[in-house]
């Protein structure tokens, strides 16, 4: 087996920014309102609907959503399974919105861990989406970062990678990641945590990070409006100066 490195061809959409998102606060703000933390992740996929909507207009070629941890396995087992019936009934339910609005959905982590029938719906969706060229649509489920890293790694140890393009090429078939996705340019996690929590380790290198304490059902497009504005103000150097720099 030899690597390919990740280089601009059919397989890729236009060129545009890398937004991820640790989509964090659903059972917070479910448990403000006194309802059961279901009804947060509900809202939050309202949200995710919102904000998937606005991004070609703000540049966003790439959108990457932490969805489903592998440590929220760890979850009391009637929450995993209604997160499950959710995540099945969302790839069931905007397949054809997605389809219609060139929307390539793309499911990024393990999959021998899921249900059948939620495997069944990533595999419809993505042959469904699969001339999108819109917005490639990540959603991270049932995935690890440390976990993706080390299985690309196995993977690299047999074959000649020579370059760090190489390796990501690899990361992103070990994750599933159809097509190759860049490097993150802006990583937003909401509800006021300050970590990555094993999210995209390797693809955000470079990223500039925003928190926010907006609990995710309540982040708005005018909130994805206020990272990118902060985003767009910040000054990217990847690790060398300016000219005239002194």
């Amino acid at each position: 087996m030899s690597a390919r490195p990740q280089t601009a061809g059919a397989e890729t959409l236009s060129a545009g920014l890398h937004v991820a998102i640790i989509m964090d606060g659903n059972g917070r703000w479910a448990r403000g309102r006194r309802l059961p933390r279901i009804a947060g992740h509900r809202a939050g996929i309202e949200t995710l609907g919102r904000i998937v909507e606005a991004c070609p207009a703000f540049g966003i070629s790439t959108l990457t959503l932490y969805a489903f941890s592998s440590d929220n396995w760890k979850r009391p087992p009637a929450e995993v399974a209604a997160l499950m019936t959710l995540f099945e009934t969302y790839l069931t339910d905007e397949l054809d919105r997605c389809a219609e609005k060139g929307v390539r959905v793309n499911v990024i982590g393990r999959r021998d861990r899921l249900p059948p029938g939620v495997v069944a719906a990533i595999e419809r969706m993505e042959r469904a989406t699969a001339e999108g060229t819109g917005l490639h649509l990540r959603l991270a489920v049932d995935y690890s970062s440390r976990e993706a890293i080390l299985r690309a790694m196995r993977e690299a140890s047999h074959s000649d990678i020579a370059s760090q393009g190489e390796f990501s090429w690899l990361l992103n078939r070990a994750i599933h990641s159809s097509p190759p996705a860049p490097d993150v340019d802006l990583l937003i996690r909401t509800s006021g945590e300050l970590r990555l929590s094993d999210f995209l380790l390797w693809e955000v290198a470079y990223a500039e990070l925003h928190f926010t304490d907006r609990h995710w059902p309540d982040f708005g497009v005018s909130d994805l409006a206020a990272a990118l504005s902060a985003f767009r103000h910040r000054d990217r150097r990847f690790g060398g100066l300016r000219e005239n720099s002194v």
